[in-house]
């Protein structure tokens, strides 16, 4: 057997093992496949954005009060987690406990929550009845209306003020040393109408605000 033929006998047995081992490697295909199924890529939620919008914490209770909302916008700066509704709903609780506190001669227990000047007004009214021998009974009912007034904030030395108008309802009497009612009426609930400003330096470790203004 010539060289010739030889070589092709060799390149034929090679191409048929070349032929053989991708067919076990490949595999065969009969027919239409379908393409492999992909799973749908979930599209992720689009939220609206407004940049610079209201802040409605602040817009819900300054209505027509641009200056006010200004300066809680600034208390907000100054201390991010400060929110004009939690404030008011300290302030809730605050109003019945300093007015009880006054009515009822309990001033100890209000002081930290007053400011000098307004500790030292509150205590002359408490100590002239004392000396008269007077007692106050009071209970208090509760808030029938409360609002933002008004707020600011001194830029200078970062002390914001808020100011509320509250109308609570409570029943108190006015006692003598003998015990008898000289003023008031038990059953009788009266409504009691406050402005009270209440000032805090933003950012401080101190959480407590303090009464530092009072008025009707």
């Amino acid at each position: 057997m010539n060289s010739p033929i030889i070589q092709l006998l060799v390149l034929a047995g090679i191409a048929v093992f070349l032929i053989l081992r991708l067919k076990n490697v490949l595999g065969t295909r009969d027919g239409f496949e379908k393409p492999p199924t992909i799973a749908p890529t979930r599209k992720r939620p689009e939220f609206e954005v407004i940049e610079g919008g209201p802040d409605p914490d602040i817009a819900d209770h300054t209505e027509n009060m641009p200056e006010a909302a200004e300066a809680l916008a600034k208390m907000k700066s100054a201390e991010p987690s400060f929110g004009v509704s939690d404030f008011l709903g300290g302030a809730r609780g605050a109003y019945e406990m300093i007015l009880l506190g006054f009515e009822r001669g309990e001033m100890a227990d209000i002081k930290p929550f007053l400011d000098d000047d307004v500790y030292e007004s509150f205590a002359e009214v408490v100590e002239s009845r004392e000396k008269q021998g007077l007692t106050i009974e009071a209970k208090f009912i509760g808030i029938r209306e409360m609002s933002l007034a008004d707020a600011t904030f001194d830029d200078a030395t970062g002390i914001g003020e808020v100011t509320v108008r509250f109308v609570g309802e409570m029943t108190s009497v006015v006692r003598d040393n003998s015990g008898e009612i000289v003023e008031g009426d038990e059953k009788k609930v009266k409504r009691q109408k406050d402005i009270w400003t209440f000032a805090r330096h933003m950012g401080s470790d101190d959480p407590n605000w303090q009464l530092v203004a009072t008025g009707e």
